[in-house]
């Protein structure tokens, strides 16, 4: 056992590295690394809860260990890093004894380091014996939000301007919870009988969607025959705002990994979709999707900007277009933590201005009477409800189409807008435009 837990923590040291000393995607990395080792379904959770444990509370996690080390700058970074993955799990994990965790990581330090392993002890004991560092008492309150909730003080700040502060700390409370497991059910008459077969629910948000506390859908025959697929349950609401008829040219704009791609196919009989997006390897994994879920002959792949479709595809060239536009992600917190820390996740207005050019493009290649939806996984105003504004002051021949849902605490403004304390879904904003001359 204590071998077992050690290999563990040694694969989600490991991962750690990877996403705070090299930049690694926590998700990309984690699941990289669970494929490389022999470990139990129970030590793969272990792994999985100290790393995405760790990333999502790291702001948190350094402030404490801040009142402890007096120069962090001195330390090898692995050190650094094993004492917040080891502090996560002495003040967040209830089922782990403390010394156990404090032995774990004496033992990786000294494997890794002769010495470093009395320093790692000494502040594992002290954190014990004296306890962390005291929130409450920090006087700023936004700087206070940021250190609880483990958000940079950019973030809340923009939240609580947004939101208000009572919504922004719901929001806040939301992205610690663990995320649902949510999939799109390929042949709707099978949703039954695949919803007792995978012990899941019915979505609230999504009539396509299946959901479940946890589980690793991937790995189902399910999912390896194309009856299921993995996608979430905010984002199934996009392909039927489209509202098909299977006839249609349908372009979707920015598609990678293609999962809203394979939706608009699903309904597709004699149409076509033609997905974009910039890299090779991205429109691999669409094909490969569309391979899987039978409907290759319906999806078209090209590797093209989505700011040059005018230019490429000329006027009238599509029924109807999805945007869903590259954006700050902030709506994927919960699933993507690493997303709060990157910087250029605060530059709203360098990312509107990239939305809004890949609207003023394809916008020139929609027939008369066409529709575009335009969507993202954020819940920030500048890149949802003021790039509808403008798109629409800059675009007299379109007018707005106001979506609906039975869920009316997603609707806004003709739009929908969900955030992650609502239904435990990522947060997401879609809205519609049609061409009327």
């Amino acid at each position: 056992m204590v071998n077992k837990i050690k290999t563990a923590r040694q694969t989600a040291l490991a991962v750690l590295e990877a996403v705070f000393s090299e930049g690694a995607y926590s998700n990309v990395a984690l699941n990289q690394a669970l494929l490389g080792v022999p470990l139990s379904s129970a030590d793969k959770g272990l792994v999985t809860e100290i790393v995405y444990g760790t990333v999502a509370r790291k702001i948190t996690l350094e402030w404490y260990l801040s009142h402890v080390i007096e120069d962090r700058d001195k330390l090898d970074s692995w050190l650094y890093i094993l004492l917040l993955m080891s502090l996560y799990q002495i003040q967040y994990l209830d089922k782990i004894p403390a010394h156990a965790v404090v032995n774990e990581a004496v033992e990786l330090a000294k494997a890794r380091k002769k010495g470093s392993e009395k320093f790692i002890n000494a502040v594992l004991r002290g954190l014990l014996r004296d306890g962390v560092a005291d929130i409450g008492s920090i006087k700023r309150k936004n700087k206070r939000y940021s250190i609880q909730y483990s958000l940079p003080v950019w973030l809340v700040k923009v939240l609580i301007e947004e939101y208000g502060e009572k919504r922004a700390l719901a929001i806040f409370e939301s992205l610690f919870l663990r995320n649902k497991a949510s999939i799109r059910v390929v042949d709707l008459s099978r949703k039954e009988e695949l919803k007792q077969v995978l012990q899941a629910e019915d979505s609230l948000l999504a009539p396509s969607a299946l959901v479940k506390s946890h589980g690793h859908f991937a790995g189902h025959a399910l999912f390896e025959e194309g009856a299921i697929t993995i996608q979430d349950e905010s984002s199934q609401l996009v392909a039927p705002t489209l509202e098909l008829r299977g006839d249609e040219k349908v372009l979707d704009a920015c598609s990678a990994p293609g999962g809203k791609t394979m939706h608009i196919a699903s309904y597709l009989t004699t149409g076509q979709v033609t997905a974009l997006d910039l890299y090779e390897h991205k429109l691999a994994l669409i094909k490969e999707n569309a391979q899987r879920l039978g409907v290759a002959d319906k999806v078209i792949t090209k590797k093209l900007d989505a700011r040059k479709v005018f230019e490429t595809f000329g006027a009238d060239a599509f029924d109807k277009i999805l945007v869903d536009a590259p954006c700050s992600g902030i709506g994927l917190i919960r699933r993507k933590p690493d997303i709060k820390y990157n910087k250029e996740n605060a530059d709203f207005a360098s990312l509107q201005k990239i939305q809004l050019e890949i609207l003023d493009s394809v916008c020139q290649s929609l027939r008369k009477g066409g529709i575009i939806t335009y969507s993202t996984c954020t819940i920030v105003s500048q890149e949802n409800f003021q790039v509808v504004e403008q798109f629409l002051a800059a675009h007299p021949n379109f007018e707005q189409v106001k979506l609906e849902h039975n869920r009316q605490d997603i609707l806004k403004d003709g739009c929908i807008l969900i955030t992650p304390e609502l239904y435990g879904s990522d947060g997401f904003f879609i809205s519609q435009f049609k061409r009327i001359s």
